[in-house]
């Protein structure tokens, strides 16, 4: 095998030129295939992260008004969400994981020692932080006690805080809302929220939602009225989203999967409205945008990886025609080693491991190359909805198995004409 393997680099250095343009077939075809199949996993994890900052598997119940006549009332008539109506979604639904009420007001002033601002000011339950993404660049967040208490404490989005502190550490700081005093206890990271449905999260102040209920009530409506209610599904509720999606006509707009009709079931036997009235309540769910995208992603990646293989393949083809010629062009020396000795599986290895060592050495070296391109385009500034360019490691191995197996089926044939020749014909070649 050293031998065989010593004489197949002698052969490819005697032939440099006619070698280097056959590797860089292999070469552009693998620096195509990790590319473009990193390119793919960026826009992928890249769109997972936006869709993150809003809340990835959530629903954001809205009421709305009948548009259907049931238990004697007239249709047109507004459905207010409640707390208690939060609790028995809570209580009653069997899809769901998490529950949060939401109390929402805009144009709240807001005074800091530095400066002032008329504000979006939200109570939330402690759950919605984690299922609405509200992270911290430094603080606290909100725990039971704040509720049990009617703490009144405040979490700030990025935009203003610095608004309101500029630079400054906020923690400890304290401002007050309509005129009541809040002692800040957290600062929001910097979010790259694409979508929202009250405004982003880096414009807004939360506080605990029973201090919100007591200080800052919907002045629109009676006390106990909810802005929205926040409702995380359980994961297998998510996981059976596709096959719905699929059994119905394909489409978001026509979609109406059970965790909504679940719902809208709970909340219309307790305000008295027909469960088929899609008017009465209506849910934003997340999950639904989250599988689409990450569906037109997933076809993406993988068009893009069926071209990088199409190229790898052109590459291989390539080879395949080199050494064929190289077969052609060393007929006398076949037919010399075979006069000598040399077994036809001895001829084959010879040539197998000629055209697979060049497969593997250019492949080899557009791999390193490609991955020194997805570092340097690392480096510039990316855009929303794309993380960079990631070689996942199942990219990497499906790159590495397609390579071997062109590198085997490309070798094999010439390695096979060349042995089959006979030595007598062999010798009587002349080029």
């Amino acid at each position: 095998m050293k031998e065989a393997l010593t004489q197949s680099i002698q052969n490819l250095r005697a032939n440099k030129l006619r070698s280097f343009l056959t590797m860089f077939g292999i070469l552009w075809g693998m620096i195509s295939v990790v590319v473009l199949s990193a390119t793919g996993e960026g826009f992928r994890r890249g769109n997972d992260v936006v869709l993150r900052e809003l809340g990835k598997n959530i629903g954001i119940v809205f009421g709305g008004r009948t548009s259907l006549q049931a238990g004697g009332e007239r249709a047109g008539r507004q459905i207010v969400l409640t707390l208690d109506d939060a609790r028995a979604i809570a209580a009653e639904s069997s899809m769901i994981a998490v529950v949060s009420p939401e109390l929402s007001r805009g144009a709240v002033k807001v005074k800091s020692a530095y400066n002032a601002a008329a504000a979006q000011v939200t109570g939330i339950e402690p759950q919605y932080q984690d299922i609405r993404t509200i992270e911290l660049e430094y603080g606290r967040n909100f725990a039971w006690q704040d509720e049990e208490q009617v703490s009144r404490v405040a979490i700030v989005g990025f935009d203003m805080a610095e608004q309101l502190f500029g630079k400054r550490n906020i923690l400890g700081e304290t401002l007050t809302l309509n005129g009541t005093p809040y002692l800040v206890v957290g600062k929001i990271r910097k979010k790259s929220q694409d979508s929202n449905y009250s405004g982003p999260d880096n414009n807004k102040i939360f506080v605990p939602f029973a201090a919100m209920s007591r200080d800052l009530p919907r002045r629109d409506a009676e006390p106990g009225t909810l802005s929205d209610i926040i409702v995380a599904p359980k994961d297998w509720v998510v996981d059976q989203l596709p096959r719905v999606l699929d059994e119905r006509t394909g489409r978001i707009e026509d979609v109406e999967w059970p965790l909504e009709q679940n719902v809208r079931a709970i909340l219309a036997r307790r305000h008295g409205f027909d469960p088929a009235d899609q008017q009465a309540i209506s849910m934003w769910d997340t999950s639904l945008q989250t599988l689409m995208f990450g569906r037109m992603i997933g076809h993406m990646k993988q068009f893009f990886t069926i071209v990088g293989i199409v190229t790898l393949a052109l590459g291989g083809i390539g080879v395949m025609n080199i050494m064929l010629v190289a077969v052609k062009e060393r007929t006398r020396e076949i037919g010399v080693r075979k006069a000598l000795g040399a077994t036809t599986a001895l001829i084959q290895r010879q040539f197998f491991l000629e055209g697979f060592f060049l497969t593997l050495l250019s492949g080899g070296g557009g791999m390193l190359v490609a991955l020194a391109l997805c570092q340097l385009i690392n480096l510039a500034p990316m855009p929303a909805r794309f993380s960079g360019m990631i070689l996942s490691w199942q990219s990497a191995l499906l790159s590495l198995l397609t390579l071997i197996v062109i590198g085997v089926a490309t070798s094999t044939y010439p390695a096979r004409r060349a042995a089959e020749l006979p030595p007598v014909e062999a010798l009587r070649f002349e080029m």
